[in-house]
């Protein structure tokens, strides 16, 4: 990713390049990289260098859908130096993905309507400029990956992925994400579409199974939804798991 020339802001013709060293990443690993400067017309004074992972989340204004960028995590590699005319400089990094980033991927296929990635900031002489963002490929937990896996085994077809502005109970995040599934096999009558949230832990995973497209997780008036907690190391059976829990969905719902 490539920051835009800031000649036209600080008259200084700072070219900013940060290449990242993987752009796959899964939540709570380390995002690697390194951050290259090249001075412009005279010597400037950096006063730092960050790292920010942005979502675009949807927005219900009023009924009428929206979008916004939410930055959720800001990360400083570098502080002041001193960049010379015409030098090179560079920084490399090591930054922890926050352990509740969303998904954006799964098994090497992009999550259709996911939009995630990091930028960097830059601040010359009090003024901050921030790059364009940098796609950011996040694939789930093993312990998602296989609660993914026990939806796809009984029937049920993925369709999308979107973020939806708010927070749930248990999350640090001012968004939560929903996966939305089509049912098929023996759910195939009960359900119109079923969404799936994670709320992910160090040792827990907290699951969320909603049910009707009126509102969201935080209306619940308006919903039928479920919400239990698997291990991250020994989860058990999770096909069975997942059947009690969408059978009890269901029964909320008022479908035998």
């Amino acid at each position: 990713m490539v920051l835009r020339q800031l000649k036209a802001v600080f008259g200084a013709g700072v070219t900013v390049d940060s290449v990242l060293t993987d752009p796959n990443v899964t939540p709570g690993a380390t995002l690697n990289g390194e951050v290259t400067f090249v001075g412009g017309e005279n010597d400037q004074k950096v006063e730092s260098i960050n790292i920010e992972f942005t979502a675009i989340v949807e927005l219900d204004d009023k009924g009428e859908d929206k979008q916004s960028t939410f930055d959720f995590h800001r990360a400083q590699v570098s502080g002041p130096f001193q960049l010379a005319k015409g030098s090179t400089h560079s920084v490399a990094f090591s930054i922890p993905v926050p352990l509740e980033t969303p998904l954006s991927a799964v098994g090497g296929r992009p999550l259709p309507t996911m939009k995630l990635g990091v930028s960097t900031e830059l601040a010359l002489d009090n003024a901050f400029d921030k790059g364009d963002l940098d796609p950011l490929v996040v694939e789930p937990l093993p312990i998602q990956a296989a609660v993914m896996a026990a939806m796809e085994e009984l029937g049920f077809v993925l369709q999308l992925a979107d973020l939806e502005a708010g927070t749930i109970p248990g999350s640090h995040m001012p968004f939560y994400q929903e996966i939305e599934y089509w049912p098929g096999g023996e759910f195939k009558d009960r359900f119109r579409e079923v969404e799936l949230t994670f709320v992910a832990g160090k040792l827990s995973t907290d699951v969320l199974l909603q049910a009707n497209d009126k509102g969201g997780l935080l209306s619940p008036a308006h919903d039928a939804y479920q919400r239990f907690t698997v291990q991250n190391e020994e989860p058990g059976d999770l096909v069975e798991a997942l059947r009690m829990q969408l059978t009890q969905l269901a029964q909320r719902q008022g479908i035998a």
